[in-house]
């Protein structure tokens, strides 16, 4: 016999949304599994889900933490430090690399649990504060708890703790302050460079329209793709796991074979390559269909 109280709290839980990215976006399941955490390269660690990804940076003074995933990726996180034998209450410094619920949907909930100061660009910065409401290229589909910056960054500054430097490369498109940070970071005796990759998926069919929020998109895509073409990298990580095979690698990894399979440059630049030629299809039917809705001269 299952008593009253108990049967109510479970309705409740049954009936009640997760969150409003959940509700709003059903693979947000899919994209939030728990995975086994593990390290990369040195003192760089992963601790994010199946495709939203968090990166732990260690340090003897403290932790930089890249991303939460959406607000129910946290406890995921902390679950995962734990695992590698970190707390979560270590983390000093935290980073987004765009504001959108996926990947700052945990931010606010972060800073509360740590006290963690939040660095992000100025042009997502605001979008965070609205909590992704207002979105220039998402409007009001996909919200999450609001959470205010303690630090603006600028293209190609830095953010130092406990001798870790993450650099912040402003790569707008996807968002207007999309950033990819990057580091070094030693691998066995090696220095390896680090690029984690924002997103430069074009979420808008309609890059050349005039849009009042976001008129620099198309432009700001093709100044994105011009800097990730010159960054040196070794290894390469993203804001969603699929982007770099982040589970064929993982398990790689596990079973030994070979090399690092995280060190890929070859996959970092066939990718950066790949979305460039998307930003063009896209560009380029945008401006063929719009030739043929031009009036022509009799």
């Amino acid at each position: 016999m299952i008593r009253p109280s108990l049967l109510l709290s479970l309705l409740l839980w049954l009936l009640c949304p997760v969150s409003a990215s959940a509700q709003a976006d059903p693979t947000s399941r899919s994209w939030n599994q728990p995975v086994e955490p593990f390290r990369i390269a040195g003192n760089l660690y992963y601790v994010g889900a199946s495709d939203v990804t968090s990166y732990l940076i260690a340090t003897p003074e403290g932790h930089i933490l890249l991303d939460s995933g959406f607000e129910e990726t946290v406890p995921l996180i902390r679950e995962s430090l734990k695992k590698l034998g970190f707390k979560l209450e270590d983390v000093k410094i935290l980073l987004n690399s765009h504001a959108h619920y996926d990947h700052a949907g945990g931010l606010a909930t972060l800073k509360e649990l740590t006290g963690a100061k939040l660095v992000s660009s100025e042009a997502d910065a605001s979008l965070l504060v609205r909590g992704g409401k207002d979105d220039p290229v998402l409007g009001d589909q996909f919200h999450f708890k609001p959470v205010k910056a303690d630090r603006i960054v600028g293209d190609r500054e830095t953010v130092k703790l406990g001798g870790a430097t993450m650099t912040a490369r402003l790569t707008p498109g996807h968002t207007p302050g999309c950033t990819t940070w990057t580091m070094q970071v030693d691998d066995g005796g090696r220095k390896r460079d680090v690029v984690f990759l924002c997103s430069v998926s074009v979420l808008s069919a309609e890059l050349l329209k005039e849009n009042p929020k976001y008129p620099r998109i198309a432009s700001d895509f093709a100044h994105t793709f011009e800097v990730l073409k010159s960054l040196p990298c070794d290894i390469f990580l993203a804001a969603h796991g699929g982007f770099f095979d982040l589970k064929g690698k993982s398990e790689r990894l596990r079973k030994g074979e070979g090399g690092n399979p995280f060190v890929d440059p070859q996959g970092y630049r066939a990718y950066v390559e790949r979305k460039e030629g998307d930003y063009r299809k896209a560009l380029g039917a945008e401006k063929s269909s719009a030739l043929q809705a031009k009036p022509q001269p009799q």
